[in-house]
């Protein structure tokens, strides 16, 4: 069976997950942007036609702002703003964390730069409404949610009505008007959040898919979860028939389904309207544009997915053994790919390094 996301135009998905999932669905084949050339002077391979260059890394100051690149950064997303954009990025740290942004300019240079959250651990993972916020996760036992401002202006609110339990991913579906939630643990669950009043997310039912734990492909159920904050009883064991998934990771909405991946290296299909669940194994299709996501081994980087399903590189990273990508985001603009280098080639979470890819992307 082929299965399709339907989007427009090329688009990154976040989250170390996706390649494996797709590399057991989908065929190598070509590249759209042709091969890799020899890496350069800083170890990147790119097809012809794009390059690399550093935004910036931990530890360093922004222009005209007291603040500086946070440590471990991990999830991202790119948000317009005029003639400008952000780049939005949370801190895998676990005495800082949180999350913090730059504003880049017309010339794709760092104008301003400032924290968008701060008094949280372990945000990894996340993503990114409709309304424009940035929806920051902590993978910590009884990690929160925080909703946050990419531009800076309104302080972070956490959202407990989310549930309390180790975060990673979030997908928001505006056709159900509710938001998709992964679970970073070995028996992990789904949850789905359904605001009184959409969008506001302070208040709202949490609930958690139920299923058989073999089901790969069939009808799933809901159940409210009885506790959200998770105290003393787990979200994850407050409800009986709840499906056991190992250890969710990305999650991504796209015309009707919520697509979401396992450290099993599965992409599972959830059918909002039929309210079914399918594991995607046959070819993986993109109609509208090609996928980009982060390779973890044998070598770090970036493949690509076409609409026909094809899965090829696009970028390769020596150098950089102890880290992996992460923050995978695409400019509104086009033309721009970011993403960071987590640990860096020091390896450590004071080493991380932002980058950002231009050329000639399709779409």
């Amino acid at each position: 069976m082929r299965y399709q996301m339907i989007l427009q135009g090329p688009t990154a998905l976040d989250g170390s997950s996706w390649a494996p999932a797709f590399a057991a669905s989908a065929e190598p084949g070509p590249s759209p942007y042709g091969a890799l050339r020899p890496a350069d002077a800083d170890g990147f391979q790119l097809p012809e036609g794009f390059t690399c260059r550093l935004v910036t890394m931990t530890g360093w100051g922004i222009p005209d702002s007291p603040y500086s690149w946070h440590h471990a950064p991990s999830g991202g997303a790119c948000f317009a703003s005029g003639a400008r954009w952000i780049y939005v990025s949370n801190s895998a740290g676990t005495e800082w964390g949180g999350a913090g942004a730059v504003v880049l300019n017309s010339v794709s240079r760092v104008a301003d730069g400032y924290a968008v959250l701060t008094g949280s651990t372990r945000n990894h993972a996340g993503g990114a409404t409709p309304w424009r916020t940035w929806l920051s996760c902590e993978q910590v036992e009884r990690g929160r949610v925080f909703e946050t401002d990419p531009w800076g202006e309104r302080p972070a609110v956490d959202r407990p009505a989310l549930g309390r339990f180790r975060h990673d991913a979030v997908a928001v579906d505006p056709d159900h008007g509710c938001v998709y939630l992964t679970e970073s643990t070995p028996d992990s669950c789904f949850y789905r959040f359904r605001p009184d009043t959409w969008p506001d997310l302070s208040s709202g039912v949490l609930e958690v898919m139920t299923g058989a734990d073999d089901l790969v492909d069939g009808p799933v159920g809901w159940a409210p979860v009885p506790d959200p904050a998770g105290d003393p009883v787990v979200t994850r064991a407050q409800v009986a028939g709840a499906k056991r998934f190992n250890r969710g990771e990305g999650c991504h909405y796209a015309a009707g389904t919520c697509w979401f991946t396992t450290q099993d290296d599965r992409m599972w299909a959830y059918d909002a309207a039929a309210s079914t669940i399918t594991v995607a194994n046959g070819a993986a299709g993109v109609v509208g544009g090609d996928l980009f996501v982060p390779v973890a081994e044998p070598v770090m980087g970036v493949d690509v997915v076409t609409p026909e399903g094809a899965v090829a590189p696009f970028l390769r990273v020596s150098g950089h053994s102890l880290s992996q990508v992460v923050g995978l985001a695409l400019r509104p603009h086009g033309g721009k790919l970011y993403f960071s280098s987590q640990l860096g080639t020091a390896g450590t979470i004071y080493g991380g390094i932002t980058y950002q890819v231009t050329g000639p992307f399709r779409g």
